[in-house]
């Protein structure tokens, strides 16, 4: 796969398949989108991904947005998806300002499209003037065809990010999970804490995620582990590369002073030194709230206890699917 990225200078030469989009979360409704694409794959059509920089909703806002996926995260879900190129376009005030079909007009010349696929919900150009309509009438102007698609659901609602968002900050992972089609999962670096669970006999790994990041409420969770740079596949479902944990995602209360969010996950049976390793963290299911002890020892007890409950939840565990 081919990432494009900060630039506006564009030229795919091969007739292509088109799909535009934030795609938070590649989720099962997007999954739809990329099942029509890769059909026409096999038709002769390069599949292309096109996104922006930044959800344009953060830069309209002035507002940070968080997101499911960062860019970084993106990046290794399509390079799994059988697509051809990522487009990660910068969403400057001049392509914020572009009417509907000079933005279409604009992608089709310079991508040379035949194609694109589509929800019903999907809309673009200033200020959102053009649907899935629009579509279908340029599609009609400018000589590419149009597949629209009705939104995938789950429990008479449409799967979105926002309804992914949601569970995720009520902290029903296995929910979230269902929808997403995956774990969700944050990665990063694996930082120096303040070796407290080593202390106790219990270590851990410190991760410190972005701040777009979305993160579950603080709590301790059920969680799969995998250290990138061993097994990197986004789809590799061998149990060879997981390995089972514990997650607390928080300010670590109990302790004294002031600690950053971050999110500190005891493995399961692993003694090796991850420091400065990249490693992911799965979200599989919310054991209990963050809270503050009133000794360490009391700390100590209660994560023997988390981790009693995490090692009989992952005995039975497997992944949900609609």
């Amino acid at each position: 796969m081919e990432y494009i990225r900060n630039t506006t200078e564009i030229t795919i030469t091969e007739p292509t398949v088109l799909s535009l989009g934030k795609f938070d979360g590649f989720h099962m409704g997007h999954k739809l989108l990329l099942e029509h694409m890769l059909k026409k794959k096999q038709e002769g059509l390069t599949p292309v991904m096109f996104t922006f920089d930044i959800p344009p909703k953060a830069l309209v806002s002035q507002e940070l947005s968080c997101v499911l996926t960062t860019n970084e995260e993106k990046e290794s879900i399509f390079q799994e998806s059988g697509i051809e190129y990522l487009i990660e376009f910068p969403f400057t005030d001049q392509v914020r300002a572009m009417e509907p079909e000079d933005f279409l007009k604009f992608l089709v010349e310079r991508l040379h499209v035949k194609c694109i696929v589509a929800g019903k919900d999907f809309c673009f150009g200033h200020e959102r003037k053009g649907n899935y309509k629009t579509l279908l009438r340029l599609g009609l102007v400018y000589g590419f065809e149009t597949i629209i698609l009705d939104k995938k659901e789950y429990e008479r609602r449409e799967i979105s990010s926002t309804y992914i968002r949601e569970e995720i900050l009520q902290g029903h992972m296995e929910k979230a999970n269902l929808l997403l089609g995956y774990e969700y999962f944050v990665r990063g670096t694996v930082v120096h804490g303040r070796a407290l669970g080593r202390t106790l006999g219990i270590p851990t790994v410190n991760l410190l995620p972005p701040p777009e990041k979305l993160l579950p409420p603080f709590g301790v969770y059920v969680s799969r582990v995998r250290i990138l740079g061993e097994c990197d596949a986004w789809k590799e479902e061998s149990e060879n590369c997981f390995f089972g944990g514990i997650t607390n995602v928080g300010k670590k209360p109990t302790i004294a002073g002031e600690n950053p969010i971050g999110v500190e996950t005891h493995i399961f049976e692993m003694n090796q030194d991850l420091y400065d390793r990249e490693v992911e963290i799965q979200f599989l299911a919310f054991l209990r709230k963050e809270q503050k002890f009133t000794s360490v020892e009391s700390l100590k007890e209660q994560i023997n206890r988390d981790m009693e409950q995490g090692k009989t939840y992952l005995k039975g565990y497997k992944r949900r699917k609609l």
